[in-house]
C-alpha cells in the first residue's frame, strides 16, 4: 500500500477543489477585477505545476506574476476592492489578504536574477481557472524561477524534475538556457539530477542540450580561474550562506551581481523564520 505525508488530492480533481467556496469566490472576483482593469498578469504556482506537471496539491494562496511597472497598479485596484494591500519585499513581492485568503502579487524572484519581463507575456500558455480564461507562465520561466529556490525549508528541485519529466520534449531549450545566462550552473545541477531521479527518461532532454552543458563544463575546467571571492549561495539561499559572507569574507553576489541593493538584502534577510 503506497503511503505518504504530503497532501493527496483525488485522482482528476483539481487544484481549485481543494479551496473553500469562500476562497474560490475570492479569487474568481479578484481575477474578474484585474482582467477588466486591463493589466496584465499570468497565473503561476501551484496552479503552472498542475497544468504542467500534472500534479494537483492544495495551496494557500494564489500566485500571479506581473511586471515590475504594474505591481503598485495591480495592488492599487485589489485595495480599492476590499484587500489590505502591502509591498511586502520592494524587490520581488507584494500581497492583497482578504480575511484569511491572500494573493502574491510576484514580480521577480527572491534573489532578484527572475525579474517578469515581456517575453513572459510572450509565451504565456491559456488556461481556465475560476471560470475564467487566464494567462498562465511559460514553462520555461516557472523551471527558470523554481530552479533557484534551494532553501532549507523549501526546494523547488522536485517541481522543476516532474515538469522536465513531462514537458522536456515540449520546452524552448535555447529560450530556457538563455534565462539562466552566466549562471547556466544552476541549470545543469537540475539536469544532471533529473537524469538520477529518471534513469529511464534521460532520453527526454535533447543530447544537443547535454553536450553543450558539458561542453562548457569542460570549457572552464581548462581554464584558470581569475574569478573574484565571491559567494554565489546567497542566491539559491537567503540564510544558509550567509555565514560565507560574515565570516569567511566572500562577496554576496546578490551585491557583486546588482541584483539587489543592500537594503533589499536586509530586508530579506531579516524575514527568514527563526
Amino acid at each position: 500500500m503506497l503511503t505518504t505525508t504530503a497532501p493527496v488530492m483525488p485522482e482528476g480533481a483539481r487544484v481549485e477543489d481543494a479551496l473553500s467556496p469562500h476562497s474560490h469566490e475570492f479569487y474568481h472576483r479578484m481575477l474578474a477585477v484585474l482582467l477588466d482593469s486591463g493589466l496584465g498578469f499570468l497565473v503561476g504556482g501551484t496552479y503552472a505545476l498542475e497544468h504542467y506537471a500534472g500534479i494537483t496539491r492544495p495551496s494557500k494562496d494564489l500566485d500571479l506574476f506581473v511586471r515590475a511597472r504594474d505591481v503598485e497598479p495591480v495592488l492599487d485596484i485589489l485595495q480599492r476592492h476590499g484587500c489590505r494591500v502591502e509591498l511586502t519585499f520592494p524587490h520581488w513581492l507584494g500581497k492583497a489578504f482578504y480575511g484569511e485568503d491572500f494573493i502574491d502579487i510576484i514580480f521577480n524572484a527572491g534573489n532578484g536574477v527572475a525579474r517578469v519581463d515581456d517575453r513572459w507575456f510572450a509565451n504565456a500558455e491559456r488556461c481556465k481557472a475560476f471560470k475564467h480564461e487566464l494567462m498562465l507562465c511559460p514553462a520555461e520561466e516557472t523551471i527558470w524561477s523554481k530552479a533557484w529556490v534551494m532553501e532549507r525549508e523549501r526546494y523547488d528541485g522536485a517541481d522543476v524534475a516532474h515538469i522536465l519529466r513531462a514537458r522536456a520534449h515540449h520546452l524552448d531549450w535555447p529560450r530556457l538556457i538563455d534565462r539562466f545566462g552566466d549562471h547556466w550552473r544552476i541549470l545543469v545541477s537540475h539536469l544532471v539530477l533529473f537524469g538520477f531521479i529518471y534513469p529511464g527518461e534521460r532520453h527526454r532532454v535533447p543530447e544537443w542540450v547535454m553536450r553543450t552543458m558539458v561542453e562548457r563544463l569542460t570549457a572552464e575546467s581548462n581554464e584558470i580561474s581569475n574569478v573574484e571571492r565571491v559567494c554565489q549561495g546567497t542566491l539559491v539561499s537567503r540564510e544558509q550562506y550567509l555565514i560565507d559572507i560574515a565570516r569567511w569574507d566572500y562577496a554576496d553576489a546578490r551585491l557583486a551581481n546588482r541584483t539587489m541593493t543592500e537594503a533589499d538584502v536586509a530586508h530579506w534577510t531579516a524575514a527568514i523564520q527563526k
